[in-house]
């Protein structure tokens, strides 16, 4: 379960206010949410649910992430709901799937198995792989093994060993007749070790075929924050025939690694034809001003 603490009822209430006012902006919403997201309250789970009906897809995709990353049980019966939705964007079924398998409880089982084989490929994934992480972590193939990742989030699957050699991670990241939990947990098994060798591996699967795995890719990239990435990235964000789901995600790993080179490559894209993709470089470059500020995290206090 994600730390959550107390709250002030009227600082939660100023946060819902400003996250529902149609004036207010996309980074600002974002600060908004990373503040609720950390406060244990109903009002803020309220306040994320609400959220859900916002214009933006990248933002209603921030959101259903958020409550993943909370483990937030009252929240399966919406996003069940949003999974459902073949009407709503892809990238947004594709959160709320992943969140209910970061939730993970015996409930989400039978909300994730409609959709593994779902028409669009990337919530198909995503539900195969909830799945296996629920089944994973419910045998007893994970007891008694300790967390190896210095990382904070709750991620699709396990990671593979760390001690596991750096070539056969990559051999598994890169074979695409794998099944995709074992290619997640060689890519996060990768991230985990660190360095140059396992940043290049990570980037050889930006041929992958699953756009999934290739979004997932990045984002750890992002995590790594490690500037030996920075041409790979800028190669999918320029792409414009990539999937818009990888572009975003590049673009936001651009913004956690930070250096000038990020920063006018997301300068570059903030009126991206793809809205997903400007949005993401908009809110990336706002988080890289933020850390760039020396303030300590990126929320939003509700004052105004």
């Amino acid at each position: 379960m994600a730390v959550t603490v107390e709250a002030d009822p009227q600082v939660v209430a100023a946060l819902r206010q400003k996250l529902l006012d149609p004036s207010t902006s996309l980074q600002r919403k974002y600060r908004v949410l990373f503040s609720l997201r950390n406060i244990k309250a109903k009002e803020a789970h309220d306040a994320m649910l609400a959220a859900l009906q916002d214009e933006s897809a990248l933002f209603r995709h921030e959101v259903a992430y958020c409550l993943g990353q909370r483990q937030d049980a009252a929240a399966l019966d919406i996003l069940t709901r949003v999974l459902k939705d073949t009407s709503e964007h892809p990238m947004v079924r594709h959160e709320a799937g992943e969140a209910l398998g970061a939730i993970g409880t015996v409930d989400c089982l039978t909300r994730l198995q409609d959709f593994a084989d779902d028409p669009c490929l990337e919530v198909a994934e995503t539900c195969q792989l909830a799945l296996q992480r629920i089944e994973y972590y419910n045998s007893q193939a994970a007891a008694h093994k300790p967390d190896e990742s210095r990382y904070l989030s709750i991620d699709p699957t396990p990671a593979a060993p760390a001690s596991t050699p750096t070539a056969e991670l990559r051999a598994t990241l890169l074979d695409e007749h794998a099944r995709i939990f074992d290619r997640y947990r060689a890519m996060f098994a990768l991230r985990n070790q660190g360095g140059h060798e396992a940043v290049e591996a990570l980037g050889q699967s930006f041929g992958a075929r699953s756009a999934l795995l290739k979004h997932e890719v990045a984002y750890v990239l992002g995590q790594m924050q490690d500037a030996h990435a920075v041409d790979m990235l800028r190669a999918v964000l320029q792409d414009g025939t990539e999937h818009a789901m990888v572009r975003h995600e590049a673009a936001e790993a651009l913004g956690s690694i930070g250096d000038a080179e990020c920063l006018e490559l997301l300068k570059q894209h903030c009126k991206d034809p793809e809205p997903i993709v400007a949005d993401s470089c908009v809110v990336a470059l706002d988080m890289l001003e933020f850390e760039n500020s020396g303030q300590f995290e990126y929320v939003d206090t509700g004052s105004t």
